[in-house]
């Protein structure tokens, strides 16, 4: 059966650790006294026979080599006043790791013991902490300096590259064949201070260096630009001279308006689309040229007193103009207010005043042009309606004319009512002569004479009664049945009235068109009148200088900002 080995624990509780010993003289005779109680019980435990784990614990004194004995190696003789202060070293149950520090802090101070424990009591005595963080840090930089002694001088390797300031330059080796190794040397404070100063040095130089090619960039790239634009507007650029004139688009009759149509006709939004024309028609390219052709616009800017950024040549073409002219007249429509502003711009400010009447009144022939044509077109489809109107009356007034020439009848109701009566009369005389009739033969010696008579009558009235109602549908091979007749003439008549009616709306309708173009008549009123000024309005040298610092900066930000991201991207 194999017995596992017991492992202690170090520094379980606070006041077992080394650290106590600083905290004054109750916590140091606390922890040895701990120490001590401890060590006694590890020596009961050692010998009590009932604890298997205790049968293979070392001895303290046992060397590792039992009986062996080797020449010089014993141990040389205590004192007694040593050896108590070994029991009370060896009572602190001190780590193996501790003791051996100890031991090379002795060698270090080149002081002779026989033991780790005396090595603890001999550098207590010299006033010296074994445990000490600053003694251990003195162990290992001794170390180091004895291993860096100890190896050769270390070159660098062929092709090894060395910073020297912002270059990037090969160091060439002092021993070919051996490698480059980092140096081992200790720092002492000088070396330290010389270092650091020499570092701040360096830094300090770059960053004179980076703040002067910072500043000549900016100088090459914001600082020059912006001077030379200065000088061009405080020296060379041209002094140019502004008119400026407000008008607007009004309607003749706002009031009269009828339906939805009504809410907008008191406002702007009526001439909106009027302003919008007159304004895209004073900056286009016909405008210019009639100006060029009237006054002349190229001419002016062709002058050798113009600088040379704004002079046209001799044999400028009409987009070259155009560009002038597009930067020259400035106008602008306020739709809430329905106004249009004009600036016209000239070399001289009698120059531009002329420009801005001769502006204006193209855009009156504009608006009359435009109003004039939407008066025609409304009235042109009035007028025709009436005249076909009234055409088509006077055929249907022709027809029933010649109807009643031709069939020979002026009125057709008043024919019909005529032979009507003249039945109805008939018809009465017949009734009287069948009474007559009745009271002869009602007798009872009738009169024959008599009789035989009124028979006659009788016979007669009845013939002319069927004549004349044939008169009413049969009529004769003349001119036809009087029911023909007036169909006829009724169809005419009522085709006629037909047409009068189309005439009398179409007469309304073309009065209404008149109202309505009398209405849609657009006229410029002049709000603020060209005046010429008396001192130059451009160019603005302080403020497009400010404009052009602004404008550099901006460029050099971002072409900056680009470089330094390529930079980043190409370095990772």
């Amino acid at each position: 059966m194999t017995t596992p080995p017991k492992a202690r624990l170090f520094r379980i509780s606070r006041e077992e650790s080394v650290l106590a010993v600083e905290r004054g003289p109750a916590s140091v005779e606390t922890a040895r006294r701990v120490q001590i109680e401890r060590r006694k019980k590890d020596q009961q435990n050692a010998a009590s026979p009932s604890d298997p784990a205790n049968l293979f614990a070392a001895d303290p004194d046992d060397d590792g080599f039992a009986n062996m004995r080797f020449p010089g190696a014993e141990k040389p003789a205590e004192t007694p006043a040593m050896a108590e202060r070994i029991a009370a070293v060896r009572a602190e149950n001190l780590t193996d790791r501790q003791l051996r520090m100890a031991r090379r802090i002795a060698a270090m101070h080149e002081i002779q013991v026989a033991s780790d424990l005396e090595a603890v009591v001999v550098l207590r005595d010299r006033g010296i902490d074994p445990f000490h963080r600053a003694a251990l840090g003195q162990i290992l930089s001794d170390e180091a300096a004895k291993s860096t002694a100890a190896l050769p001088a270390a070159s660098p390797k062929p092709g090894t590259m060395k910073k020297r300031g912002t270059e990037i330059v090969p160091v060439a080796p002092d021993r070919p064949g051996l490698p480059g190794l980092p140096s081992r040397e200790a720092l002492t404070e000088d070396k330290r201070a010389a270092e650091i100063m020499r570092i701040q040095k360096d830094i300090a130089r770059r960053r004179r260096r980076r703040l002067m090619m910072l500043a000549a960039r900016l100088l090459v790239f914001v600082g020059i630009p912006s001077v030379l634009a200065g000088f061009y507007y405080f020296k060379v650029a041209t002094p140019l001279y502004a008119t400026n004139s407000q008008f607007q688009i009004q309607q003749a009759d706002k009031s009269n308006s009828a339906g939805l149509g009504g809410l907008f006709s008191g406002t702007q939004l009526a001439t909106n689309t009027d302003s919008v024309a007159v304004q895209s028609y004073l900056t286009s390219r016909d405008a210019m040229l009639r100006l060029d052709r009237e006054i002349g616009f190229k001419a002016p800017f062709q002058d050798m007193a113009i600088d040379p950024i704004l002079r046209l040549d001799p044999d400028a073409t009409n987009e070259k103009a155009y560009k002038l002219y597009r930067n020259s007249v400035k106008i602008g429509y306020d739709p809430t207010e329905g106004v249009v502003n004009m600036e016209v711009i000239a070399p001289d400010p009698e120059l531009s005043q002329e420009y801005s009447l001769a502006l204006i009144k193209y855009a009156e022939g504009q608006v009359d042009a435009m109003t004039s044509r939407l008066r025609e077109d409304q009235m042109k489809g009035a007028t025709d309606s009436y005249n076909d109107a009234e055409e088509k009356v006077k055929a249907a007034q022709q027809r029933v004319q010649e109807l009643q020439e031709k069939l020979g009848v002026l009125d057709p109701a008043a024919e019909g009512s005529v032979i009507m009566g003249h039945i109805a009369e008939l018809e009465r005389q017949l009734a009287d002569k069948r009474l007559e009739l009745g009271q002869l033969e009602a007798n009872a010696v009738p009169n024959r004479s008599r009789v035989q008579g009124v028979k006659g009558d009788i016979s007669r009235l009845e013939d002319m009664l069927v004549e004349t109602r044939a008169q009413l549908t049969e009529g004769n091979a003349a001119r036809g049945s009087l029911a023909t007749i007036s169909g006829q003439i009724r169809i005419a008549e009522s085709d006629l009235l037909t047409r009068q009616e189309l005439l009398a709306a179409a007469a309304a309708q073309m009065e209404n068109a008149r109202i309505e173009a009398n209405k849609q008549v657009r006229y410029l009123s002049l709000s603020v009148a060209p005046v010429p000024p008396d001192e130059a309005t451009y160019p603005k040298a302080f403020q497009n200088t400010v404009v052009a610092f602004l404008i550099f900066s901006g460029i050099y930000l971002m072409l900056s900002l680009t470089v330094s991201i390529l930079r980043e991207q190409v370095s990772s």
